[in-house]
Order: C-alpha cells, then structure tokens, then sequence
C-alpha cells in the first residue's frame, strides 16, 4: 500500500453520523485509515489505491446524511505513513474550533415507527432520537459534539443503548441524545407541587386533562409550551386572560396535514416545510374555520400550526382528535421559560397542571416561523430547526476578520462571524424586557464559548438607546476592539445582500427598506426610504415625508396619534375637520388632547421626526378603527390591516421612465380581473384593462423633491370612508397606492443610476400584499432580492451589521 490521503471535512458533519458514513463508505471499498471529530470538523485518513479514494470522494457527496452538509474538503497527500489493517473511527479530539452545531431536528420516520411500535422497546418513550434526529443545540455545552458536552451528561446509558452507540453499523452510532426507557430521562405530570403521574401514563392523563379544557405546561425540546384545546372557546380565553394576551395570535399543532386540511389550505411548498426537520409553525390561509375557537386569531386570515416535532408530541396528540393550542410558556414580555423551575414558578397561575421531564435544555429555541410569499418560503421568525446553522458568505468575505454583531432592540438575533462564515443565533427576543437582556447576554456568550470566538471588531446599531449597543459599546471598551456603529437600514439592505449571497465587491444597489423605525443619520427616525448602497456604504435617495411621532413611543403604542400626526402635519386637518366633521374617526380625534399635542411638536418635546413606513400603516389602520386607542402587541395595527386585504388582487401597472412628475398621480388606475395573471401563488405584472375593477385602483401618494407625500391619500381615503367603501377595498387601494409610488420612483431612480438590482427588505415585507406586488411588478425590468434564509424584520439584522463591519475591515 504506498497511497495515502489526509482529508479535511468542514460543515455541519458532527452529530449528524457523518462518521458512521465515512466508515461504511472506506469499508465498501476496502480502505483503511481512521475518521475522528475535532475542532474543526472531521479528519479523515485513508490508505489504498488512489482510484478508490476518488470513488470514495465521489460517494460521499451523494451519501450525505439527511441532517449533513459539507462547506469544504481539503485533500492532503501523505509523503510517508504508517500502514494499517482496518479502518477505525478514533476518538474526538479537542483544538480549535472550526465546525458547526446541527440544529434541532423533528423526530425522523424510522424513530417515529419505533416509538409506535408496541414490539418495540423503544413504544411509547418520548425521548426516542438517533443521529437523524433529536436535540442538538438545545442540549450542547460544548465543543466537540459529544455526550459529555451535552445535558445528557447526566444519564448514563444502559448496556443496549451503549451498545447501539458504540457500533457504526448501528442508526445511534454516536448519536449523543441516545437514551431508552431503561436509562433515559422520562417525563411526570404535576400539579400545585405534587408529582401526579409518571411516565407514559403522565402524557395519556395530560391528553385527558386537555380534553376537560384545562391549561397545561408542556416542556419540549428548546422550552416550555402552554397548551389548551383549540376548539374549546372558554379554555382558550381563560389562556388568554391568565396569559395577559388579548389578541396575539396563538400557534396551533395539529396530529397530522390532513388535520389542518380541515381548517387550511396547504399548498406543496408549505406541506414540504410542516413536515421538514425544521418542523416550524407555517402561516396558512384559512379555509374554514369549522370548530376552532374564534378567539385563536382575532382579526386574522391566517392560523400558524406546526406538526409534533418530538415523540412526546407525536404520543401526546395520539390521544386527541382536535388541535391543542401551543403558545410559549412565559408571562407576557418575558423569555420562554425553560427550566421545571422556572415554569412552576411563572406558569403556577397560567397552568392548571404541568408535564415536565428531567432533561435539561441548555439553550431556549423558540418555534421558528414561515411564511408562503412570492413563490418561496420566508423565514419570519428564525429559531428551532434553523439556527445555529451557518450563513456561508458571498464572494470576497473569504478572509473576514472575526466579528460580533448585536443586532437591533426588537426580536434580538447576533451573528458571528469568522472564516468567512455568518453563525446567526436563535431569535432571543425584545431587549427592553430585563430577562431578556440577561439572556441574550448569556445566550451571545455561550455561543462564543461553542465556537472559540474572539471577535476582532463589534458591529452595533446607531441608536444609542439600545440595550445591545450600550452593551457592546462597553464590551468594546472592556475588550480594548474597535465598535462599528451601523445605520439599521443600511444593516437592513445587507442583511438582503448577504442572504442573497451578493459579492462583496459588485456594483451598488437600490434597496427600497420599508420598516418600523431606527435611528437615522440625519438624527431623525427613518423607516420608508430608497437607499443605494452596497455593503460599504449607502446612500438615502428618496424616503417618505416625516411626520412628528407625537409622544414618542407611546405614538407606537396608540395608533391615533399617529393618525392625527398625518391629518395636522400633511396639511388637511383644517379641512377634514370641515369636510369630515360627521365622522366617527374625526370625532374621536377631536376629544384627544390634541393641543397638548401641536404645543409638544411646536416646541420639539418628545416628538422625533420620522419616515417610518410601519407608522403610516399604524396611522391607516386607526382611521379604520383597528387598534385606534391601543395596540397590544408590536404591529398589531398593519398586521390587523394587511389582513383586510382579503381578496387577491392584480398587480398595478408598472410605469416606465419619464419625468418625475409624469407619475405623480398614480391612483384610480383600471385592472383585469381578479385571478388572470396569478401563477402559482405570484402575481404577474400585466398593463391595465378598461371595463373591469375600475375604481379598484390605489390611493394618489406622490413625490415631491424625493419625498412621498401622503397629502392627497387621506382625502381620498377618508372620503371613501363617508361614502361607506368596505374597509377591504380601502385596505387594498392603500396597499396599491403604496406599492404603484414605490414601483415608479424606485424604476426611476434605478435607471437614473444604472441600477440593475432592486433588494427589498424590512419589516414591512413581512407583508404579503407588498412583498409579491414590489416583486412581480419590479422583476419585470430588474433583479429582484428578497429574504429567504434570515428574516427581512429586525431578526435579520445582526447578519447586515455583521456582513458591513466585515466589509469596512477588510477595506482599511
């Protein structure tokens, strides 16, 4: 034997039986040498002839384990060797870290048919896993992947399970989970301090209870759950009263797809990512309500339902012949809890009783969140199944330094960066609650102790407000690095750059950033602008025309201030109070404090200047009456708005070139019918038709001087209002006349720069209405970017930060 090869395996290839594979393939064919894990990934090396290690190569790219995934192979030649007889799996070593954590995955077909097998002695345990499946990040401490380093540490494995963990021929061949009846952890129902039941009779019992339309907590894989009968309208409000949660949507999980056939339509995208390892809750379009509570959902159009992504789910809803609310098991603004602790503290006047079990979960992992839009599946909410996964960067980021970027205040993620790779963190959550804080603190360090990072520079947002950037600015002092403060919707438009694997040197872009509001460079709160930038810098071409956002914050919270802010500050309030004096809106504004008001903005007290896109659907959504006096949860106003728009629409015309004030009226414009031009799902862009929809047009917004005034949009609006159009062709001609300015100045603008590339980013493209009309109407004439892998709202965030501070670096 006189060929040998040293290969170097990077990517997600620990704890997913990649080693187990690498094994069997050297076996088939008859080469020697050994595989082991370590800091960096995988070490392979082989001995035998140098055909059959191509073969190998070759075989091992198509035979991937179902959880793998390969970043990069280094072949090495070995000169001189010592010649072996066999091929070994040798133990882990430990030096630098270089690989990657799997992320949680649902529980896989084999282990499922285990669990519901009564032959097996596997029936009916909840904890059934193997390399395919089972916790990963939720239970790992360390680095390299091995039980030691996971919660599981605590259990020792009987003499089968150490049996199945020790033979590579076998599917938990170092599978670190790895436990049975025997030897594993095992869950108990409890009430009020008292151990009530054990074992599989706790699950059948908590069937039973759920049934009697009692509250239960249920710890999962990532953190604990609150759970109730979804058709039981009293269980589902007593949940939300206990819960102190009026009207946020509450997840559901269903047995199985044609459970929620019965209530929603699936499409095969959105049937793939329910039944995918990810296993996240899916935004469907509801069908039929049927015998769900009402009170689910409250003003929507959408259910989010997931499908059991643990044996203990799966045992669970065997028992059940309806959908179980399953909602985060936290007091309201707090993290998730996740330890049987916490939860019997917390929950002890939510839950009527609580299933729990003794393993312990190291990291929180919320349910991660989808969305159907434009043709793909979006990512709205990145946590269980997704994260730590890595990002690979774009072209150019091959030599980045090592960055920690920490995100926004709003649905809080960070990323690390280093070897030219983005690891973005599970949604963690809002930094103005103090828990919170503490957690994603905790949670940004473990991380850096998981990958051995060091960063060499800090990325943060601008507004110095925030939680996480007065933290990084006094790491940054502590650590003696250097803290690069990033404008949040620059950080917007190159989190869509990076998550569309955009070069780092290519030609600039326009990024149209709608979104709630970040700190500006000019001082002011920004939030609708037309930006053309790259990851390097930007610049803030066209934006909405600010408005005061009377009483700061608390303008967030209660809608009809920003629906005054429009009226007085565009100019009609005069008018609409002659013109519109009966209606029950203005009537309403007019008992506000409204001079209080006008004095605070005359004198600038608590009044910051704004173009948030996400406060003109807020300012809409009040005239409409939705959440006019108070909102309960964050975007509760434009969600509840979007969901107006019941009806699919054809997309606005496209209009090309010209002078600007060619486009300034753009409303009323004619459509064909309803469903022409719909393909599969996205809307095509097609030229206006007389006859049909007429009048079904957008409201007029036009620009003046690169500012988008909505002037013209109020009286239009409010007159429709007093001629009683439905509130969902209102909501739609808002929607449009939005979308037909953009479209036109954007199309502008990108040909006045040779821009051949529009990104769309920002929270406000969580909205269907917008993101598939920008898309199909800009697409015609441009490369369109939207979000897939990382949310277009702030959870994206930390990746733009992250991806500029490198960028900058890399061009001192």
């Amino acid at each position: 034997m006189s060929y040998a090869e040293r290969i170097r395996v990077r990517g997600i290839v620990q704890g997913v039986g990649f080693r187990p594979t690498v094994w069997r393939l050297a076996n088939e064919l008859g080469l020697k040498g050994t595989v082991l894990n370590d800091g960096s990934g995988v070490l392979i090396e082989l001995q035998g002839d140098q055909i059959l290690i191509e073969q190998f190569i070759d075989s091992l790219n198509q035979q991937l384990p179902p959880l793998a995934r390969i970043d990069g192979v280094e072949r090495e030649v070995l000169e001189s060797f010592a010649p072996v007889n066999t091929f070994t799996i040798a133990k882990s070593t430990l030096n630098t870290i270089h690989t990657h954590i799997s992320p949680d995955a649902a529980t896989c077909s084999q282990c499922l048919a285990e669990v519901l097998d009564p032959n097996n002695h596997r029936y009916q345990y909840p904890f059934t896993n193997c390399t395919h499946c089972g916790p990963r990040l939720s239970i790992v401490t360390g680095i390299p992947y091995d039980r030691v380093h996971t919660t599981m540490t605590d259990f020792v494995m009987c003499v089968e399970c150490q049996a199945e963990y020790e033979n590579p021929r076998d599917k938990r061949f170092h599978a670190q989970p790895n436990a049975c009846p025997i030897c594993g952890p095992y869950v108990w129902l409890e009430a009020q301090g008292q151990i009530l039941y054990s074992h599989h009779e706790a699950i059948e019992q908590c069937a039973a209870y759920l049934k009697q339309g009692k509250i239960i907590a249920i710890k999962g894989i990532g953190g604990i759950h609150l759970a109730c009968d979804a058709t039981n309208d009293e269980a589902v409000q007593t949940l939300r009263v206990r819960k102190c949660r009026p009207y946020k949507p509450l997840a559901l999980m269903a047995k199985n797809i044609e459970q929620i056939s019965e209530y929603c339509h699936i499409n095969e995208v959105e049937r793939l990512a329910l039944n995918s390892s990810a296993a996240p809750i899916v935004l469907l379009d509801i069908a039929n309500l049927g015998n769900l509570s009402s009170a689910l959902a409250p003003n929507q159009n959408q259910l989010g339902f997931m499908l059991p992504y643990s044996p203990l789910h799966t045992l669970l809803m065997q028992y059940l012949t309806f959908p179980i609310v399953l909602t985060s098991g936290n007091r309201s603004g707090e993290p998730q809890c996740i330890s049987n602790e916490q939860s019997r503290i917390q929950l002890a006047d939510i839950a009527d009783a609580q299933l729990l079990h003794n393993r312990t979960i190291a990291s929180r992992l919320d349910d991660s969140v989808m969305r159907f839009m434009a043709g793909k599946m979006r990512v709205l909410r990145r946590a269980r199944g997704f994260a730590p996964a890595p990002i690979q960067l774009p072209h150019g980021f091959e030599s980045v330094p090592t960055v920690l970027a920490l995100g926004g205040e709003l649905k809080s993620t960070a990323c690390l960066v280093q070897d030219g790779q983005a690891v973005l963190t599970q949604h963690l959550g809002d930094l103005d609650n103090y828990a919170t804080l503490q957690e994603f603190e905790r949670q940004v360090g473990l991380y850096q102790a998981l990958y051995q990072h060091q960063p060499q520079v800090l990325a943060l947002d601008k507004h110095p407000n925030y939680h996480s950037t007065q933290w990084g600015l006094q790491l940054a002092q502590v650590q003696q690095i250097p803290a690069i403060q990033v404008q949040h919707h620059h950080a917007h438009l190159a989190s869509c750059l990076a998550d569309n694997g955009y070069p780092l040197n290519s030609n600039k872009v326009l990024g149209i950033i709608l979104d709630g509001t970040g700190l500006g460079d000019d001082g002011t709160l920004w939030g609708g602008e037309i930006l053309l930038g790259d990851y390097q810098g930007f610049e803030r071409l066209a934006w909405l025309k600010p408005v005061p956002l009377l009483g700061g914050t608390q303008a967030i919270l209660q809608p009809w201030r920003l629906a005054y802010a429009y009226l007085k500050y565009t100019g009609v309030w005069d008018q609409v109070v002659q013109d519109f004096a009966e209606l029950p809106i203005i009537q309403y504004l007019q008992a506000k404090p409204l001079k209080t008001l006008d004095q605070m903005a005359a004198k600038g007290i608590n009044s910051p200047s704004t173009s948030s896109c996400g406060r003109l659907f807020d300012a809409v959504a009040a005239l409409l009456g939705i959440c006019s006096e108070q909102i309960t949860y964050e975007g509760q106003a434009a969600i509840e708005l979007e969901a107006l728009v019941k009806k699919p629409h054809p997309v606005p015309p496209l209009i090309k070139g010209g002078r600007e004030e060619s486009i300034i009226v753009v409303s009323d414009l004619s459509y064909s019918s309803l469903d022409k031009g719909r393909l599969g799902g996205v809307f095509s862009y097609f030229p206006p038709l007389s006859g049909e929809g007429q009048g079904m047009g957008g409201y007029a917004l036009s620009w003046q001087n690169n500012q988008l005034s909505t002037t013209q949009l109020w009286l239009q609006m409010l007159t429709d209002i007093a001629n009683q159009v439905d509130y969902s062709t209102i909501a739609y001609k808002f929607h449009s006349g939005l979308a037909q300015a953009l479209i036109a100045k954007a199309t502008i603008l990108a040909h006045e720069h040779a821009v051949s590339i529009i990104a769309l980013s920002g929270g406000v493209m969580q909205n269907r209405f917008m993101l598939e009309t920008l898309t199909s109407a800009l697409e015609t004439n441009f490369t369109v970017f939207n979000q897939c892998q990382v949310p277009a709202n702030d959870g994206g965030l930390a990746l733009g930060q992250a991806a500029i501070a490198a960028a900058l670096t890399l061009r001192r």
